[in-house]
């Protein structure tokens, strides 16, 4: 099965295209199963302007129907196009929490966001994360049925707490976490690649204890420009999981 499970579009404040312009790049790279994962704070103020507001703190409780109007959307592109690839309705939470000006980038505390297929977790490692490192509770409290984490370098995220890795992601891979290897490598991140996911298929000892713990490894291209997309990039890292043994999420 080839996935790429992070993608945005004209819903986030960073990207561009409409979801149909990206569902169709991968369709066109030969992918089975694409997410759309727009940013929480993108859909949930809806517009820049209502962002960088001096009443943007006011909007931060009220996303609840720009959230099920994002949701709705999503879900009719994923029927428009069920006959030719498997759209996941997925969301990328961030967990910042900077207190800048009056701008909010975390999701609120009440929001429901249960509905979606999945959703990506990042800053899990910041120090001003609202999960304050505990990503299970953190899972727990966003309700959907998978969660990802995204942009993470996870063996030392596990290191820096004292904690046993296999251990670690085998409670992942209980509580239905996965963790995202983002392959991006496009204009918006300045053609920078993490440094996480190239250590991870390097280092064969990492890649034994993500497979003994049973933890799912996803593929995710975090594409904010469909010009940028490079499929073939996708489909290289997925076939390099499958060649390890490691299952991605959605898989049988």
């Amino acid at each position: 099965m080839l996935q790429d499970l992070h993608s945005h579009t004209y819903y986030s404040f960073c990207g561009k295209d409409a979801p149909e312009a990206i569902v169709e790049a991968a369709i066109a790279g030969g992918l089975d199963v694409f997410g759309i994962s727009d940013h929480n704070y993108g859909i949930g103020y809806s517009r820049l302007q209502a962002f960088n507001c001096a009443d943007a703190e006011s909007l931060h409780n009220s996303y609840e129907r720009t959230l099920r109007r994002y949701f709705d959307h999503i879900n009719l592109i994923k029927e428009k196009y069920k006959d030719r690839i498997e759209v996941k309705r997925g969301i990328e939470i961030c967990t910042l929490h900077d207190g800048v000006g009056f701008r909010i980038h975390s999701l609120p505390e009440n929001e429901d966001i249960s509905f979606f297929d999945y959703c990506l977790i990042e800053n899990l490692d910041s120090s001003i994360s609202v999960t304050k490192g505990d990503l299970f509770a953190y899972a727990k409290r966003c309700g959907t049925p998978l969660v990802g984490i995204a942009h993470t370098d996870l063996f030392s995220f596990i290191r820096a707490r004292g904690e046993d890795p296999l251990y670690y992601f085998s409670k992942m891979a209980d509580n239905n976490i996965f963790w995202e290897m983002n392959v991006s490598y496009d204009s918006i991140h300045n053609y920078r690649v993490h440094t996480y996911m190239v250590d991870f298929f390097d280092d064969p000892e990492k890649q034994e204890i993500v497979r003994r713990s049973g933890a799912r490894v996803s593929i995710g291209f975090d594409g904010h420009r469909v010009e940028d997309y490079l499929p073939e990039r996708v489909k290289e890292y997925n076939e390099k999981l499958t060649a390890l043994g490691i299952k991605k999420p959605f898989e049988d």
